[in-house]
């Protein structure tokens, strides 16, 4: 959704003229509107790397970069991108356990920075039938394409089955998460690629386009890295989030609950990587499906250990 060009220290992302069901960016004004909230929402987990706004304008047939702050300036300014400063590959969290170098106080200081926020963080307006609908509704999603027959390798009937019922039995504990204040204006899109280990650790890229998939439940954040980092090789970093952001945060919701979290994320995981499939053309097409059967492995073992008890 966005164009991105590294230069030295810096990078530079410009929003395509796109539009989808879950954005708008055709419009120049609806472009400078996402880099104000992309910077604003961003510099809640990363201040260091969200730099500011610069305008490409076009005068006297040429086009120049400007800072927002040396603006107005005798060009017209046609588009808007967001400046950051470059993060080093090799301290990406997904880059780190690639190479089989985290440690255990890597994670507890991301767990520092990600319970400042949780504490801190704006307390939504949900209802808690539209907490549990939002639940219902991405599992009929999931049930109209992972049952598609040209996904029936995937055997995904079970596993979205028993993660119906499970919603269903838990949906006392979910609307009990709003009812208690516990759902947040969070990241939105937690995942390794989107953490660096700096000292002090930074998280970039929230999901600044939706309000809405930003409110979260920030153990449902935390179970959907952990998810991610178990399926690219560090299963026990699941359980040392939810305990640290416990110890953190004075509390944390039932075993069963991060269960739940896990398996829904794992489905809803497995989905987007089969969706890759529909593409006209698809790029490497042959890591989709077994990817999607990974996730669904996540998914069957969160159940389980959801159904152990």
């Amino acid at each position: 959704m966005s164009w991105v060009v590294v230069a030295g220290e810096r990078v530079l992302k410009m929003k395509k003229a796109v539009r989808y069901p879950f954005l708008d960016f055709s419009t120049p004004q609806q472009r400078e509107r996402n880099c104000r909230e992309e910077l604003r929402l961003n510099r809640r987990l990363a201040p260091q790397v969200y730099l500011g706004l610069l305008a490409l304008q076009w005068h006297e047939g040429r086009f120049a970069l400007l800072p927002e702050d040396r603006l107005p300036a005798p060009g017209v300014t046609i588009d808007w991108l967001v400046l950051m400063r470059r993060l080093p590959e090799q301290r990406m969290l997904d880059q780190v356990i690639a190479a089989g170098t985290l440690r255990p106080e890597d994670i507890d200081a991301v767990i520092a920075l990600l319970a400042l926020f949780y504490r801190d963080a704006a307390r939504t307006g949900l209802a808690p039938d539209a907490y549990l609908a939002r639940f219902r509704r991405e599992q009929a999603i999931n049930r109209a394409l992972l049952l598609q027959p040209r996904f029936a390798s995937l055997d995904a009937g079970a596993p979205l089955d028993r993660l119906d019922a499970a919603i269903e039995a838990r949906a006392p504990l979910l609307r009990e998460r709003v009812l208690g204040g516990h759902v947040v204006d969070g990241h939105g899109d937690l995942r390794p690629e989107h953490v660096c280990l700096n000292d002090p650790p930074v998280v970039i890229d929230c999901l600044e386009f939706s309000a809405e998939l930003r409110q979260v439940d920030p153990f449902d954040e935390l179970a959907y890295l952990g998810l991610e980092c178990a399926v690219i090789g560090a299963p026990w970093v699941a359980r040392r989030l939810i305990e640290g952001a416990a110890a953190a945060l004075g509390g944390r919701p039932a075993d069963e609950l991060i269960q739940l979290y896990t398996a829904n994320r794992a489905v809803l995981r497995a989905r987007l990587a089969v969706a890759h499939l529909l593409d006209a053309q698809p790029r490497t097409p042959e890591r989709w499906i077994p990817q999607g059967e990974r996730y669904l492995a996540q998914a069957r073992s969160a159940l389980d250990a959801l159904d152990r008890g």
